[in-house]
């Protein structure tokens, strides 16, 4: 069985200003390509499909869309938890009707759980579908009182799952949590307050493959068949090194076989670059999302504002010079007895963590000299 992981689609995103739409809608075009082309025999969706829990309407437009094509069209089993951005009851709408043609959808925790059962050649698989829930939503619907954090609510859902889990058949589980010992991103919004949100990965050991949603970076859950497929997009600036994609499973008669990361290309890339004012607007423009590093060490005149005639998807400004004053405050305590020059030349060298050359100092003259000559002699 070929199975499509995917997750944290985020639909309606916006990043800094920018929405992200037609970039989601292109990386789904490509999703649908590849389901085209190697028709695999499961969609599972692990979580996040929106960015809020009530999403835009266009978010919800080519949500439809592309479940149209894969259902109606295409004809693959598509699986779908909700994740912590995502509305539980608001997805979990019309999902008993929509089993029938293949589209399954966990919104909320069912009061009785049943996997869903997909065949191949070699028989069954079971799909456990465990959508997110916070601890308190678990204490309830487990009227259990010692499930205190995301760790506790987990393990009573996957004790619950393995109670319908035929013995002998292949089971895949889908869950959104926060694994203990991955990597972050910056754009991952934390589950709880107080750090009690991370499970661990023995939860998932059972199962022949573990699906996971929530962190945003491609990789491995504590071993080979827990894993995350990353995000659809770069969401963050700390995600500019990522190769995004989904992830395809291979299950064989007896488990768990193959991960294999698929990459796609973006519309827009998400990057940092580097260099001086001049120089970059000297150089080929871009349409990517940028974080633009300025290294220029002298005031500039509206430096955004010009950038975006050449990049016109600036989102970030960074100056490094611009906060040294704060961290090398000068010791001097006599600035009554210092003269003009002095003065700022302590000021420079605060702000730039430079001296000042003698051409600095002649600018300096050329300036101030005649203006304080006015101010002695009372022109001011």
């Amino acid at each position: 069985m070929k199975i499509l992981h995917t997750a944290d689609w985020h639909i309606g995103r916006v990043l800094n200003g920018f929405s992200l739409l037609e970039d989601q809608q292109f990386m789904l075009n490509q999703l649908l390509d590849y389901m085209r082309d190697h028709r695999p025999d499961a969609l599972v969706i692990a979580g996040d499909i929106y960015d809020r829990s009530v999403p835009p309407e266009e978010a919800v437009t080519l949500l439809d869309s592309f479940l149209t094509e894969v259902i109606i069209n295409l004809k693959i089993p598509t699986l779908i938890i909700a994740g912590n951005h995502d509305g539980l009851g608001r997805l979990s709408f019309g999902s008993a009707m929509l089993e029938q043609s293949g589209l399954h959808v966990a919104g909320k925790i069912a009061k009785d759980h049943k996997p869903i059962v997909l065949k191949d050649e070699f028989g069954d698989v079971c799909f456990h579908l465990l959508p997110f829930m916070q601890p308190k939503m678990a204490q309830v619907h487990f009227n259990d009182q010692d499930i205190h954090n995301h760790d506790d609510a987990m393990k009573a859902m996957v004790a619950r799952a393995l109670l319908s889990q035929p013995e002998g058949v292949r089971s895949v589980v889908v869950a959104h949590a926060f694994v203990t010992g991955c990597s972050v991103s910056d754009s991952e919004r934390s589950l709880t307050v107080g750090g009690a949100e991370e499970v661990s990965a023995d939860h998932f050991k059972p199962f022949d493959y573990a699906a996971l949603g929530h962190l945003h970076g491609p990789q491995q859950a504590g071993a080979e068949h827990i894993r995350y497929s990353g995000s659809l997009l770069k969401y963050s600036f700390s995600e500019e090194t990522h190769h995004k994609g989904f992830t395809l499973i291979t299950l064989n008669q007896d488990g768990f076989e193959s991960a294999e990361q698929v990459n796609l290309a973006s519309k827009k890339d998400l990057r940092t670059i580097k260099g001086s004012l001049e120089s970059l607007l000297a150089a080929p423009g871009s349409d990517d999302y940028l974080r633009i590093h300025l290294t220029d060490t002298h005031a500039l005149l509206d430096p955004m504002g010009r950038l975006r005639e050449v990049y016109p998807n600036v989102m970030e400004l960074k100056r490094d010079w611009l906060p040294v004053a704060a961290s090398n405050l000068s010791s001097k305590s006599n600035y009554a007895e210092l003269s003009p020059l002095e003065l700022f030349k302590d000021f420079y060298a605060q702000t730039t963590d430079e001296e000042m050359t003698v051409n600095h100092e002649v600018a300096f003259a050329e300036v101030v000299d005649p203006l304080l000559s006015k101010f002695e002699g009372g022109q001011a």
